[in-house]
């Protein structure tokens, strides 16, 4: 003879397991790994838009959940701060390191709480405390070149003979930039393998790399102040802050740490007659209170980066880059790229 088992002894059975899966998918994803798309061409060739990202996040260390009172797995809604904790990071196995591909919340969005605001993800090109240069576009730590020439884009002004086809397009995959003159004039986001490819074609009579004149000052460079006549081609020197760095302020010096020292150190700055005041006090120093990192896209040309909004904190950090587990490409109508699977991050 059957037991009879009522709907509601079943009902709680089914809510008890469900409960646990999601459990331990948000104990998952929070502590230990994610997956999550890329959704812009800034880091190609390294990573193209289309690409799901493997995220490790034991590797820096996971971050304990800051803003508790919301809906898990949904970054930018259904949250609320009525109930915070502090920012607080496990240890991990390793630290950020020159190069790594890193994943973190954007740092400009102040609409939301850090651990709400959308993902980036660059390459880290500044640790804390290192003085960075980008000279004719390539990176140097000292007077080290970093830089895997291989790994990296630039945009490109072609003069051909003759005009370039879908078909010529699609063969060398240029689906940045286009004809921008009726005269075969072409600009395109290369790489330096791609360039030495087009060389060899002997209606391709011109290739030229678009770089911006040293001392040439772009106003939408951080630090923004035309004293620091940099542009995204050549750029600083720039030293990276370090917890525990005393920093000196002045009127000069003030535009690299007003935002470190007002959003990220959450302090009331008020400069009043050229003389600077945190929290009510006269503060001619600034000790740093956390590390931060300098980011920038492999796409050199096509990236919002630390050169257009300055430092990262630590506390933005969300993991590694560390494998590509699926890719589709949706843009460009060429469907699931198989080779990419599994492909490690480099």
């Amino acid at each position: 003879m059957k037991r009879f088992i009522p709907y509601s002894q079943t009902f709680i059975e089914w809510f008890k397991a469900i409960g646990i899966s999601f459990l331990c998918v948000w104990i998952l994803r929070t502590f230990f790994f994610e997956i999550s798309p890329v959704s812009s061409p800034s880091m190609e060739k390294s990573l193209l838009a289309g690409d799901f990202m493997f995220i490790n996040k034991l590797a820096y260390g996971p971050r304990a959940p800051k803003t508790i009172l919301g809906v898990p797995f949904v970054n930018q809604k259904y949250y609320s701060t009525l109930l915070t904790l502090p920012s607080l990071r496990l240890y991990g196995y390793s630290k950020v390191e020159r190069n790594d591909v890193v994943v973190f919340n954007y740092p400009l969005d102040e609409e939301h709480p850090v651990d709400h605001r959308s993902y980036f993800v660059k390459r880290c090109i500044g640790l804390p405390g290192d003085s960075i240069t980008i000279s004719d576009g390539r990176v140097y730590v000292g007077h080290n070149l970093i830089d895997d020439e291989q790994m990296l884009q630039f945009n490109y002004h072609l003069k051909s003979d003759k005009t370039l086809d879908s078909t010529f397009i699609s063969h060398f995959n240029l689906f940045e930039g286009g004809k921008i003159s009726d005269n075969n004039d072409y600009s395109f986001t290369l790489t330096r393998s791609l360039v030495d490819s087009l060389t060899s074609k002997t209606y391709i009579t011109a290739i030229e790399r678009n770089s911006e004149k040293k001392g040439m000052w772009d106003e939408f460079v951080f630090p923004f102040n035309a004293h620091y006549k940099w542009n995204v081609d050549n750029y600083g020197p720039l030293k990276i802050p370090a917890k525990g760095d005393t920093v000196r302020l002045d009127s000069l010096s003030l535009c690299f740490f007003e935002r470190i020292i007002s959003v990220y150190e959450n302090n009331n700055l008020v400069i009043e007659n050229d003389s600077i005041f945190i929290n009510g006090d006269f503060a001619p120093y600034y000790v740093i209170k956390q590390n931060y990192y300098f980011m920038v896209g492999d796409n050199r040309h096509n990236s919002q980066d630390s050169r257009h909004w300055g430092f990262v904190p630590e506390d933005h950090i969300i993991g590694k880059a560390t494998y590509i587990i699926f890719s589709n490409d949706k843009l460009h109508g060429q469907g699931i790229r198989w080779n990419r699977f599994f492909n490690k991050i480099k």
